[in-house]
């Protein structure tokens, strides 16, 4: 009778032990946890410790015990706003977002980052006894920020030889890791940290630091966080040069500031730059002490809301205007296409990319002794006499496909190729140069020239001589190979010219407004150049080089105008990151080498309109002295995000300050930016600004308006007259639609001048007949 009575429970417990083995990985699955980012907006407390400890009672009373949330949490954000990053499952984040204190709560993302002649270009000339960078004292006390993928500290652009002592104000630290220690830091680079919590609990594999993918520290290995801050920053540099190619004198905007590197961006597979780590290295920098903020990463299409926390730049780059942090960010790479513009907050300065007056020439020579024009930057691997020439689509693998045409891998011959140089025509934007260059190494071939609608940025092929033309060039070689019965060409070595090309050009790349997310607000704001900027790099082999190289993109843009943010405020300590955005703007250049408009190299090549570079190209020189500034503050912001259509309690949420958003709320039209865009004018629209002068105290400016095409513009008053007791006043501006029909955005601009300052604000209308959003 026991016998059975036991076997019955065993096989009980049996059924009952595998119906919970099936139900298990269920269960699992469901609880599985993921990095979320608990947002509470401005800090309660002063002190560090004490919001810390608030974050792990909140952490603690939804996991159960003090233990469980040690294990859970990865970063408590506690210097410039309060929140922290955790562990959590879904329902879990569900549930502590209705916790008190708790703005919202969101998964953690991925983000990417935006990939010597400028400074004179832009007439920072280093003898010069009469510009911004000796006026500042080269940007001597101020300290600029990185947040990027670190730094290689023993580029010469990081020694600290002419450095003035570190700031008694800062407060950041040289932190160690894996081939990075103290000593690595110095009065040029006073400080360094790095975040990567937030990208490992992302990817959840471990990272194989053997084959030198990564480094756990502070230090570089894309080259990409090192090219920046040298750029914004950088010492002087005697002979920097890529292969003898744009030899000469480097420097960064400021070259005497101090940098402070934080790396939040990683280069192992499925890397990037995850909102954690971007909100925690932002938090950092504003503890620390910095001045100037660079930030050359950005969010993808569609961009989140400036409350939202998946736009962590937007957040944190709030907090950092907060406290009085100049931020600048880059405008993306997906131009020329509208819309596509990201980092479009209005305490942000935006920063689109441009050309300079540099090029690395090289001739082609052809067997019928007709020389032509294209560009490179491959010395010293060339065949220097007349060699085989042919056209990629005559030697193809397979003649039922175009592959060949832009030299896919695989698409070539290499019985036909081996010994020739190869003529490729681009097809689409998915083939560069260098990836063609790798299909022509493996068919035999000796060279290449790549033939593509004009796109700026050169890339080495390293193997080959890789020269780039334009469809144009490019059909003038083809016809040559299609007559000759031998054809054969020669391929020069490139040489640097100076001044020879009208420039600047806004980049193809570049990307452009209007914002999709608030139009209302011009994007970019500025523009500096981006294309081809020689810069520190991590040494690549054996052959380490000058450990100079040249890279592209809006993330090369935007450190130029983080240094000279730096100059600026170095010379105006007091200036806020509105009044320094302002001077940038309203004083910018919109002509080029030659006199004519600045041009946008897009499908058309038209004249640039704001959209394309805002105010225009920066001109240090005159923004250190603008005249007037349109000022703003955290109070100003807030009551745009209310006018916005944001509540009351997304706004409260932000800035951790009790808004009534039926107070606060203003119309968006009249946040007190340097520029003017109406996204949606039906009939009539008037928008307020204030100016403040900055120039003599009895200043006495007149109004010059070139209204947009089809639209007629009204300013009130026309003359502002400064005195002792009067140097801010307001004015209005009036649109009025002319148009029957719904119209694209038309460009003019709004001038104040006293005969010395010209004070420009670009202007973009449109006139519609029916609404399509908030009315603003």
């Amino acid at each position: 009778m026991m016998d059975t009575k036991l076997n019955l429970l065993i096989v009980v417990a049996l059924v009952s032990l595998q119906s919970h083995l099936q139900f298990l990985p269920k269960c699992v699955e469901a609880a599985k946890s993921n990095v979320h980012i608990v947002y509470m907006g401005e800090k309660k407390h002063e002190d560090p410790a004490t919001t810390k400890m608030s974050h792990h009672k909140i952490l603690s009373t939804l996991l159960g015990s003090k233990e469980a949330a040690k294990n859970s949490m990865l970063y408590s954000y506690k210097h410039g706003f309060s929140g922290f990053a955790a562990r959590l499952t879904e329902s879990q984040a569900e549930e502590i977002a209705a916790f008190p204190g708790v703005v919202q709560v969101i998964p953690n993302r991925i983000h990417r980052l935006h990939t010597t002649r400028s400074w004179e270009f832009m007439g920072l000339k280093y003898h010069s006894s009469k510009n911004l960078l000796t006026q500042s004292n080269m940007g001597e006390g101020t300290i600029i920020g990185v947040i990027d993928s670190g730094v290689w500290p023993e580029s010469e652009s990081f020694k600290d030889r002419g450095m003035g002592p570190i700031p008694s104000r800062w407060k950041g630290i040289c932190q160690e890791g894996q081939l990075f220690n103290s000593s690595n830091c110095n009065k040029k680079l006073i400080g360094a940290r790095w975040f990567i919590k937030g990208i490992l609990a992302q990817i959840q594999t471990p990272i194989n630091i053997s084959n030198g993918e990564e480094f756990l520290s502070a230090r570089d290995n894309s080259g990409h966080g090192t090219h920046t801050a040298s750029t914004a920053a950088g010492n002087f540099v005697e002979n920097a040069n890529y292969d003898g190619l744009a030899a000469g004198l480097a420097r960064g905007g400021a070259p005497r500031a101090h940098l402070a590197v934080y790396k939040a961006c990683w280069a192992f597979e499925r890397g990037g730059c995850t909102d954690a780590d971007l909100l925690k290295a932002f938090d950092k920098a504003i503890q620390d002490g910095v001045d100037i903020l660079s930030v050359s990463v950005g969010n993808s299409i569609p961009l989140y809301f400036y409350v939202d926390q998946r736009n962590s730049i937007a957040i944190g780059s709030f907090h950092a205007t907060a406290k009085g942090i100049t931020v600048a960010c880059s405008a993306g790479n997906d131009g020329p296409t509208a819309m596509t513009v990201e980092n479009t907050a209005p305490w942000i300065i935006n920063v689109a990319a441009t050309t300079v007056d540099r090029a690395f020439a090289t001739a082609i020579t052809l067997g019928n002794n007709l020389t032509l024009w294209g560009q490179s930057v491959d010395t010293g691997i060339h065949n220097h006499g007349f060699t085989g020439i042919t056209f990629s689509d005559r030697i193809a693998a397979n003649s039922s496909d175009d592959s060949a045409q832009d030299c896919q891998p695989g698409s070539l011959n290499a019985t036909l190729a081996a010994g020739k140089i190869i003529l490729c025509f681009a097809q689409s934007s998915t083939q560069d140069m260098p990836s063609a260059a790798v299909s022509v190494v493996e068919a035999g071939g000796v060279g290449l020239i790549f033939a593509q609608y004009r796109s700026d940025g050169l890339g080495s092929c390293q193997h080959i001589p890789c020269i780039k033309v334009d469809y144009e060039v490019g059909t003038r070689i083809l016809s040559y190979i299609r007559k000759a019965r031998s054809p054969i060409a020669k391929l020069s070595i490139p040489k640097t010219v100076i001044g020879k090309w009208v420039s600047p050009r806004v980049a193809d790349f570049s990307a452009r407004g209007p914002s999709s997310i608030s139009p209302a607000v011009l994007k970019p704001d500025i523009a500096a150049p981006g294309v081809d900027i020689l810069a520190a790099c991590k040494p690549v082999g054996k052959e380490k080089g000058s450990g100079y190289k040249f890279m592209s993109g809006t993330s090369m843009s935007c450190p130029h105008v983080a240094g000279i943010a730096a100059l600026i405020k170095s010379v105006h300590k007091n200036w806020s990151p509105a009044a320094i955005r302002s001077a940038l703007v309203t004083t910018a250049s919109q002509t080029r080498t030659d006199g004519s408009n600045i041009a946008e190299e897009g499908s058309t090549r038209k004249a640039a309109d704001p959209f394309d570079i805002g105010g225009g190209l920066v001109n240090p020189n005159k923004a250190v002295d603008p005249g007037l500034i349109y000022d703003a503050g955290t109070e100003d912001y807030v009551q745009f995000l209310c006018g916005t259509g944001y509540s009351s309690k997304a706004v409260t949420g932000l800035t951790q300050t009790q808004v009534n958003c039926t107070k606060s709320r203003i119309k968006v039209l009249n946040l007190n930016l340097p520029s003017i865009t109406v996204p949606n004018l039906k009939r009539k629209v008037t928008v307020t600004r204030t100016v403040t002068n900055v120039g003599p105290v009895d200043s006495v400016y007149k109004a010059i308006m070139q209204a947009p095409q089809g639209i007629k513009v009204k300013v009130e008053p026309q003359i502002l007259s400064f005195n002792k007791t009067t140097q801010i006043l307001p004015f209005k501006v009036t649109f009025f639609s002319t148009k029957r029909v719904y119209g694209d955005y038309r460009f003019g601009s709004l001038i104040w001048t006293d005969s010395k300052h010209i004070v420009r604000s670009p202007i973009s209308v449109r006139a519609i007949l029916f609404e399509s959003y908030v009315d603003t």
